[in-house]
């Protein structure tokens, strides 16, 4: 049995490899082909070129690199047509991979999955529909998302989320870094700003007045901000001038899971960051801003009430955001002062998250590789 997988960025070349732990567990002989990362890689996929490749995000970046990716697609699919393999499994991306499959489909009938629904609960519920056209089957992160794949004419599993496969840091870890840092008891306040520069660029300085406000009511706080590799630079820049001398932390991925496990609260950017923090049972704020054109274009797409990944599984609405015109310090600081101040409000739904997408079940990985082999 072989196949053809596609990872265009980091968190695809993670569920790839996962996926393909899976399936070489179920079957032993599998042989895999087609482009990954390093992760996938050490798993036994010789990339087709470098994954790197296709990491590109927003039409300024991609417009010029446009006729490289047209050629790599190209090159993706006359692969796919020449090996054919059992499936082609494409993991997110779907700029590139949905047009991957669009050319395997009009030269074969070659299995199509691909991994991670697309977010039609929030807004654009019309890429299902697009997608229905050269995508067979797909695999769910989310336990909400089959039944609107489905009713756009694709099979659908839900098979839980990474997150739940994690490591969380032990008590023992949580108090060696609050001794590490010389937090020790002091409540903590976990800061993150975003993984791109964009975002950083926007949320720091909102962030940082923020911190400025409640340290002002809570002069014993203390404050950790982990920084993604790619953005690193800049958030030391930006949070120079922070009140708190707040602890940097970068690349090293013991320290950052201590450190969610440590904090008494986190102010976030919205994204799956929310799920980490759930997932070590860290209480949260969520807060964003974009530019004013994208914040009224995109507010009037939205078909859902909540941003927050924790509050849409859980089904409440406990983890407090502040978005758009919201988003400003003395909002965002009377927040987490509260949070502060009811520390174990969102424990519940943060449990109840964590249950539902898949904690305590079969690896997601492994429930992905039984779904591809029963959707063929």
């Amino acid at each position: 049995m072989q196949f053809y997988l596609i990872a265009g960025e980091p968190s695809g070349d993670a569920l790839g490899a996962a996926l393909m732990a899976g399936l070489k567990q179920l079957v032993p002989d599998v042989v895999f082909h087609g482009v990954g990362g390093p992760l996938m890689q050490a798993q036994g996929l010789n990339s087709q070129f470098a994954m790197d490749e296709l990491s590109v995000m927003g039409i300024a970046e991609v417009l010029p690199k446009y006729r490289a990716l047209k050629r790599r697609i190209t090159e993706c699919a006359d692969a796919v047509l020449r090996l054919k393999p059992d499936a082609l499994i494409t993991i997110d991306s779907p700029d590139f991979c949905l047009r991957v499959a669009k050319q395997v489909k009009a030269g074969s009938d070659i299995k199509t999955i691909h991994y991670v629904a697309p977010s039609v609960w929030a807004w654009r519920a019309g890429r299902a529909a697009k997608m229905a056209r050269v995508i067979d089957h797909v695999l769910a992160l989310l336990p909400f998302e089959p039944p609107l794949m489905q009713a756009a004419g694709m099979g659908c599993d839900f098979v839980g989320h990474p997150v739940v496969s994690e490591p969380v840091a032990s008590q023992t870890e949580i108090t060696e870094f609050r001794q590490r840092h010389g937090i020790n008891e002091a409540p903590l306040l976990l800061i993150l700003p975003g993984s791109r520069r964009g975002e950083v660029d926007r949320l720091a300085p909102v962030f940082g007045q923020t911190l400025a406000r409640v340290i002002q009511a809570r002069p014993d706080l203390r404050v950790v901000v982990p920084a993604a590799n790619a953005v690193a630079a800049r958030v030391q820049e930006l949070v120079a001038d922070w009140t708190g001398d707040p602890v940097i932390l970068q690349g090293d991925a013991n320290e950052k899971r201590a450190a969610f496990g440590a904090a008494d609260v986190a102010l976030a950017a919205s994204g799956t960051v929310s799920l980490e923090l759930a997932a070590a049972s860290t209480p949260m704020v969520i807060a964003y801003d974009m530019n004013w054109f994208s914040r009224i274009l995109i507010g009037r797409m939205l078909k859902i009430d909540t941003v927050t990944l924790v509050n849409l599984v859980s089904q409440t609405r406990v983890v407090p955001e502040f978005l758009g015109a919201e988003c400003t310090p003395d909002k965002i600081a009377g927040g987490i002062m509260d949070v502060l101040d009811n520390p174990r409000a969102q424990q519940a739904a943060m449990d109840l998250t964590m249950k539902r997408l898949g904690r305590g079940n079969e690896a997601p990985g492994l429930r992905a590789a039984k779904a591809v082999l029963n959707a063929l």
